[in-house]
């Protein structure tokens, strides 16, 4: 692996801790499912409960596109940067916001309507951070070291969900399920705007990237660089909305929701289930970074035929013990090597950063990728909580089908841009 020099040590890194306090902002709210579905959508049925909570999670995702599109037109425009600080600004409201609301027994039927409209700003906020981070990640570091920094910094992002974790389980170590109910649920959204805040003021210290600069110099900036995607980069689209549906099964089902379908088969506490949730985020998250670095080692096509396979494998031999009722202490050897595995993930910003010319990087990411995450990351949760009960294998078969698109992208991508 070739070293990092001190500007792209310094660029990785405060993008890193950036990013992942910002998706922990976004992602918290999947840790309170359970507490948010009874104080904000009361009913008799836990089932309508949670399918009401999930779709509200799932609003975020569908929000994605507008707030994606709209960042990315400016931050081809007028800089990576500008947008980089804006999209922390728009995630810090709303998840104080959430700190402090009034729930249904409070307000009535405006409290869920309040909550669906946090998570639609979160969604716009969010819609716009990823793909801005990963170029300008891509846009600050060299070739050569492309996979790595990527890793990397997917790898932090990653983090953002094992911090939420920990916060989570920090709240259930210190306060009795009443005290949670009652108040303690929102310590870790008011903790998440601090967190925001922090990341404003890291932000601050990145500068312009060095292929931005150039663009304004040439003058070569668009005037819509969306139309230009659309009309000259179907291709380029059509690879990166495939790429990042692979990205919305590692993250969504192998780390969000799968513990609640392990806490409900082996009747798992609710401290013992964020512990075993923990490590399978350390085990994606650690995933990641190995896939940025074998990329550069041993090539996209390769790296990703090996993750892939993985998947493929392990999500079969996990859900397929949970399955056949197999010894829990196998069950949990499978679940975190389908974890690793699915850094798989890591592949997908290397493809969509490659599938732009630098002038619609952005718009070009941020649409394909914001409308794909809507799609499958706004339906998935939706999907799990019908599945979850009777045909737990369903999400095998999902995860496999999604390893298998991983190694089928990667060959086709490789053969069409001669990326190795």
């Amino acid at each position: 692996m070739a070293r990092l020099k001190n500007e792209e040590v310094k660029v990785l890194s405060l993008s890193s801790l950036g990013g992942m306090l910002e998706f922990y902002d976004f992602i918290i709210f999947v840790f309170f499912t359970g507490v948010i579905g009874v104080l904000f959508f009361p009913s008799n049925s836990t089932f309508w409960q949670d399918i009401s909570a999930y779709s509200t999670f799932a609003a975020g995702y569908f929000a994605r596109p507008l707030g994606g599109i709209i960042m990315a037109h400016f931050g081809d425009k007028n800089g990576r940067k500008n947008m980089f600080m804006l999209s922390i600004l728009l995630m810090v409201i709303p998840t104080f916001a959430l700190g402090f609301m009034p729930t249904f027994e409070e307000i009535g039927v405006l409290a869920p309507i309040a909550l669906i409209l946090i998570r639609i700003l979160q969604g716009i906020a969010i819609g716009g951070e990823l793909p801005g981070a990963w170029v300008f990640v891509c846009e600050h570091s060299e070739r050569k070291v492309l996979g790595s920094t990527m890793g990397i910094f997917t790898s932090a992002v990653v983090s953002g969900i094992l911090l939420g974790s920990i916060v989570t389980l920090f709240v259930h170590m210190n306060f009795s399920p009443e005290e949670i109910k009652e108040y303690a649920w929102r310590i870790p959204f008011i903790l998440g705007g601090i967190f925001g805040i922090i990341s404003i003021f890291l932000r601050r210290y990145l500068s312009e990237t060095p292929v931005f600069k150039e663009m304004q110099a040439l003058q070569q900036t668009q005037k819509m660089p969306i139309k230009e995607v659309v009309k000259s980069h179907k291709i380029g689209v059509g690879f990166s909305f495939l790429s990042t549906w692979i990205l919305t099964g590692c993250v969504v089902i192998s780390v969000l929701l799968t513990p609640n379908l392990l806490a409900q088969k082996f009747d798992i506490d609710a401290i013992s289930k964020i512990v075993y949730q923990i490590i399978a985020i350390f085990f994606l998250a650690s995933g990641n970074a190995l896939g940025g670095i074998l990329s550069d080692r041993i090539g996209l096509k390769n790296a990703s035929i090996l993750f892939g396979g993985a998947l493929m494998l392990f999500a079969c031999l996990f859900y397929g013990s949970i399955t056949q009722g197999m010894h829990f202490d196998l069950v949990l050897l499978f679940y975190y090597l389908m974890a690793l595995s699915a850094g798989v993930m890591v592949f997908t910003p290397l493809i969509l950063v490659d599938s732009f010319p630098a002038p619609i990087r952005y718009s070009g990411i941020s649409f394909a990728y914001n409308i794909s995450y809507a799609i499958f990351g706004g339906l998935t949760p939706i999907f799990f909580a019908f599945v979850k009960d009777e045909y737990p294998f369903c999400l095998g078969l999902y995860m496999m089908f999604l390893g298998l698109l991983s190694i089928v992208l990667a060959v086709a991508f490789v053969k069409k841009f001669k990326q190795d």
